[in-house]
């Protein structure tokens, strides 16, 4: 296709603002470097209670357990100590296939790489997350690390991963399993619901949207008739083809839409969720997300755990272990994730 007769428009004021907002995100979200060295996790065997599947129905097996995470250098080493953790917990870790969605095919490549060099044996695919999907979607929020790009992969995890999929774990990479994902992975959803996480309905629930939203009837009747609780993200089961049947990637994509036009919300990717979701989930008990352990780097502060059992333990918010560890700064709960840490340290690599 010749395209030298085509007029080229000229970029406009707004272009340029949208480009160099676009960079400024990119920095942001991409200012790791992924070459840091991982050391080589042991092989972890099924059970003799496991069932056996074959490599050719691994896909589509229902006795095989997918988990989907997001994949980018800032985040590798959160990445690569939660894949350990749920390997090490799982009585059936050869029936895990991880489904990875990155920022980029070149960077995937890397990161994809990186994994297999760790995880040799680990059952996995890649894809690469095309920005463009949710570049013009993304309306800046309180803080920047909520703008990333890939942020929003989990929005179109019915439209990446493969149609055989029919059920998938979604996981941040902030946190760690303590427990068997199968478990986890088993949830009931009952009749209807699309996804289930667990929910904090003593959470004060119009706080994640504005007066905007809800002066407007129109708007805040969305909520009518749902009891709405706030639920956490990052640790969710879904049913991938009641998603599909239902198109609930376009449902979110409209309430982002108009977020652009009218601001409605104030954080990320959290709130079209709630505003599709909330109020129709089934519940995951509270054990499988120990969440908020980031706490607050500015200002130092720790998190406790939240009284009850432990299955997953979550570094939500602005400190992540990783970055305390490495700054002499842990707080106590760190130590609950270093022994996942598979970075290679100074010592080793002059060693």
């Amino acid at each position: 296709m010749t395209t030298h007769n085509m007029p080229i428009p000229e970029p406009t004021k707004h272009h340029h603002h949208h480009l160099s907002l676009l960079l400024i995100l990119f920095l942001l979200c991409f200012n790791a470097t992924a070459t840091q060295q991982f050391r080589e996790a042991p092989k972890f065997y099924n059970s003799l209670t496991c069932p056996s599947i074959p490599a050719t129905a691994e896909q589509s097996s229902d006795e095989a357990v997918h988990v989907a995470m997001t994949l980018d250098a800032a985040y590798l080493r959160g990445s690569m100590a939660a894949i350990l953790s749920v390997l090490q917990h799982s009585s059936c870790p050869e029936n895990i296939i991880f489904h990875f969605v990155s920022s980029s095919s070149a960077s995937s490549n890397l990161l994809s790489t990186t994994i297999s060099n760790s995880f040799p044996y680990l059952k996995l695919r890649v894809y690469a997350f095309d920005y463009s999907a949710v570049s013009g979607l993304i309306s800046t929020s309180i803080r920047a690390a909520l703008d990333c790009p890939l942020n929003y992969a989990r929005n179109y995890l019915a439209n990446i991963l493969p149609l055989s999929v029919r059920r998938v774990v979604y996981l941040d990479s902030d946190l760690v399993l303590v427990d068997d994902v199968a478990k986890l992975a088993a949830t009931p959803l009952g009749d209807r619901a699309v996804l289930a996480a667990p929910e904090y309905c003593n959470a004060n629930f119009t706080s994640y949207f504005t007066p905007t939203f809800w002066s407007n009837p129109s708007l805040s009747m969305t909520f009518a008739g749902r009891d709405a609780c706030y639920f956490n993200t990052g640790v969710m089961v879904i049913d991938l083809q009641r998603w599909r049947a239902g198109d609930y990637t376009t449902k979110i994509v409209d309430w982002m839409e108009l977020q652009k036009r009218m601001r409605i919300y104030e954080l990320g990717s959290l709130p079209p969720f709630l505003l599709v979701f909330a109020g129709n989930i089934a519940p995951v008990d509270h054990k499988w997300n120990q969440h908020g352990l980031g706490g607050d780097n500015f200002r130092g502060l720790c998190r406790d755990l939240h009284p009850g059992p432990v299955s997953l333990l979550h570094w939500s918010g602005k400190g992540k272990p990783w970055d305390r560890l490495d700054a002499n700064l842990p707080c106590p709960l760190d130590a609950l994730w270093a022994p996942y840490d598979l970075l290679k340290t100074q010592f080793a690599l002059e060693s």
